[in-house]
């Protein structure tokens, strides 16, 4: 039996199999990955580091909360969120500064339990953020740091049936916009 065939196929497996698990899922803690938005649009997004965030440094499952790109999918909802609100020439500068996504792992349900996100009135969602409002002309309209929170969150989602993981941070987005945007957009008329 040749056997230079069968060796030959196995490390070609071993090969692909190697270099798909290198990759591996990204996090949000990796390096690599971007810290701001890119475009040139009206509302720039940007973060601190994500290993610094209350979500990764509190959280009872480290891995599971730095998987994924989520503080990009969030920055990439303000960015949307934020730039219906503006007025032509108005342009908005934000910072991530901290995230607490709603819930949290409760690894002592036994052993699939540190994989499954548990939402209760105690994990409230969290987002800080700085932010800066200006004009057309580059005159500051508003400014400043906002700690958003909703320890309500479990009782204000509605009857929709929202199967977003990021629903409950989307929501404190959307009222920060309407609260502070709306305003400030519109007083500069």
């Amino acid at each position: 039996m040749n056997r230079k065939p069968l060796v030959a196929g196995l490390l070609t497996c071993l090969l692909v199999i190697g270099g798909a698990n290198a990759a591996g899922p990204r996090t949000v803690t990796d390096p690599q990955a971007p810290r701001a938005l890119s475009g040139d649009g009206p509302v720039k997004v940007s973060w601190t580091d994500p290993a610094q965030f209350t979500e990764i440094r509190q959280s009872t499952n480290r891995f599971e909360a730095q998987r994924g790109n989520w503080v990009q999918q969030l920055a990439t909802y303000v960015q949307t969120s934020a730039g219906k609100q503006l007025q032509p020439g108005q342009t908005l500068d934000v910072t991530l500064t901290d995230i607490k996504r709603a819930g949290d792992y409760e690894p002592w349900h036994g052993p699939r339990g540190n994989d499954i996100r548990i939402l209760r009135d105690i994990y409230p969602p969290r987002i800080a953020l700085t932010f800066t409002l200006t004009d057309a002309q580059g005159q500051v309209l508003a400014q400043g740091e906002r700690k958003l929170s909703d320890s309500g969150y479990l009782h204000n989602i509605g009857l929709q049936r929202d199967t977003d993981p990021l629903r409950y941070e989307k929501r404190l987005v959307d009222d920060w916009v309407r609260r502070d945007l709306r305003s400030d957009a519109t007083a500069s008329r």
